[in-house]
């Protein structure tokens, strides 16, 4: 099944992930197609996408960006009205409490970035993950964004046909996102139950924001019973305060049940996840409730021994960068214990 090599190279900032997507569309032939979460125009002093968009379409490129209508909501509808005048497709996706929480861009149909580096200005040193893929794994990448385009309302047969074609067993293993198309197998929910489930010697997670359902609390103890040494690296201060409380109080309920925390000093917004040091995850969902049961997400899964190895080593490097943690110590204290069981009772899925 994992018989073909993987063409890759990882960016860990989102800004050595924009300069490859720079890199990259500016040698496009034929076809740019993004897909964001967040894509804000105030990136254009040193990172101009929005202007090599435009030049491309000029150009006769075929250039399609389907933005998240809540997570790009800051790009301005002047940015907008100039990516379609210049020929660029545009599509708002907007499906009520729904978000592409994607964040893919395929150049010329051989050529995939895919992770979780968004494009806004305030995020630029940020620590994060993104891969970019070349070879016959573009080939699922762009049946799922094809899907994606469909549901933002895109109408072009030419894409839509992307998503009706069938892939052999061999390349679909290599994309999980969570489409109700998705086999089983694939499907993002499924793959991480059953890889939870087979771990035998090691879970390395790392997650920007720690909300997850009660299945993968229950996945994780379960893993730790076993005697799964279970690692995750969080940042000890998000960009969303609130959730700060949040991360806390799960990191605390987690390392009592054997969970080793590793707490960097600076925002990782990186989503990854290797299991017993042989396969991995590397995508755009966290492990929340979001994530799992209401965006759209997509991740691509591997068992090459070189990406393997150098991701082991980023995670390696992040943990030597973090602080101490001491949450097996700590005891919770009453009013934290009041909100987790607040959150119980009232949010089934805490």
């Amino acid at each position: 099944m994992y018989t073909i090599s993987m063409k890759y190279k990882l960016y860990t900032t989102s800004q050595k992930a924009w300069d490859g997507m720079l890199e990259a569309m500016r040698s496009a032939k034929s076809k740019i197609y993004m897909e964001m979460y967040i894509f804000v125009d105030d990136t254009s002093t040193t990172h101009n996408f929005l202007d090599l968009l435009k030049e491309k379409a000029r150009a006769g490129l075929d250039v399609i960006v389907v933005a998240d209508s809540f997570g790009s909501a800051k790009l301005s509808p002047g940015a907008i009205k100039g990516l379609k005048e210049a020929g660029v497709e545009f599509q708002r996706f907007s499906h009520w409490l729904r978000h592409t929480h994607r964040k893919i861009l395929i150049i010329d149909n051989r050529l995939a970035f895919i992770g979780g580096v968004n494009i806004r200005e305030d995020i630029r040193h940020w620590q994060d993950l993104q891969i970019r893929l070349s070879g016959r794994i573009v080939k699922p990448i762009l049946k799922s964004f094809a899907y994606s385009y469909k549901l933002a309302g895109g109408k072009r047969e030419e894409i839509l046909a992307y998503s009706r074609k069938k892939l052999s067993q061999k390349l679909k293993a290599w994309v999980t996102d969570n489409f109700s198309s998705t086999t089983k197998q694939y499907y993002l929910n499924s793959y991480y139950r059953q890889k939870l489930a087979e771990a035998t010697s090691s879970i390395q997670i790392v997650t920007p924001y720690l909300l997850p359902p009660r299945w993968l609390l229950a996945a994780l103890d379960q893993a730790c019973q076993r005697g799964v040494k279970v690692e995750m690296i969080i940042p000890g201060d998000t960009d969303i305060k609130p959730l700060n409380k949040i991360n806390y109080l799960n990191a605390c309920r987690l390392a009592a049940i054997g969970v080793d925390f590793y707490i960097l000093p600076k925002m990782n917004h990186a989503k990854l996840m290797l299991i017993d040091g042989q396969e991995g995850v590397i995508g755009s969902q966290n492990m929340d409730i979001l994530s799992f049961n209401l965006n759209i997400e997509a991740g691509v899964f591997f068992r090459q021994k070189d990406l393997i190895s150098d991701l082991s080593n980023i995670i390696e490097r992040w943990k030597r960068s973090a602080a101490p943690s001491s949450f097996r110590q700590k005891k919770v204290r009453w009013h934290n214990r009041a909100l987790i069981l607040f959150f119980k009772l009232f949010y089934p899925i805490f």
